[in-house]
């Protein structure tokens, strides 16, 4: 299986949408601050879009970072461990990445929109249904549990070669 094929469409849709709801973040605080200053008359319109932007911005990029592999924990320790030790990492970390994102994520969070959905709550100042906000949440979660399965399978077929190559080099100096 070719994980790029996979991987890169969602990193271009994940950056895209993020740096588009950055915009949109950066455009509405740059409004506030003009309407609040300037104008004297402070939207709280643009105050709640850059909160729910925020938020939005947060989730996404922490599931492009697991994509990218950036993660503190995974640099900081796997950056020093080779082989062995180093696929045994990775997976450990992706495997529990998979299960948090999968559990808490997608699953908590899929209960927590419908539970908000179903209590029919919306923002304060654009009558916004909150579970279109609290959406993010399992999406970015199904977005970490699939790169992490991504990263895995890489990993292991890295191994797989690696593992190969080593048992005929092996081979060939017994033959020797």
């Amino acid at each position: 299986m070719n994980t790029n094929s996979i991987k890169k469409p969602l990193d271009k849709a994940i950056s895209t949408v993020t740096i588009l709801v950055m915009i949109i973040l950066v455009l509405c605080v740059v409004w506030q601050v003009f309407s609040r200053y300037v104008l004297n008359q402070p939207s709280t319109m643009t105050d709640e879009i850059a909160r729910f932007s925020m938020i939005w911005v947060g989730l996404l990029g922490a599931a492009y970072t697991v994509g990218a592999q950036r993660h503190l924990c995974i640099d900081l320790f796997t950056g020093h461990f080779t082989g062995g030790k180093r696929f045994f990492n990775q997976f450990t970390i992706n495997i529990l990445i998979f299960f948090f994102a999968s559990s808490v994520m997608v699953v908590g969070g899929t209960r927590l929109v419908t539970k908000v959905f179903s209590t029919g709550q919306v923002s304060p100042a654009m009558q916004l249904p909150m579970g279109y906000v609290y959406s993010v949440l399992p999406l970015a979660g199904a977005i970490m549990a699939v790169y992490s399965l991504l990263v895995i399978a890489d990993e292991a077929k890295v191994w797989k070669q690696k593992s190969a190559s080593s048992h005929t080099v092996s081979n060939n100096e017994e033959n020797a």
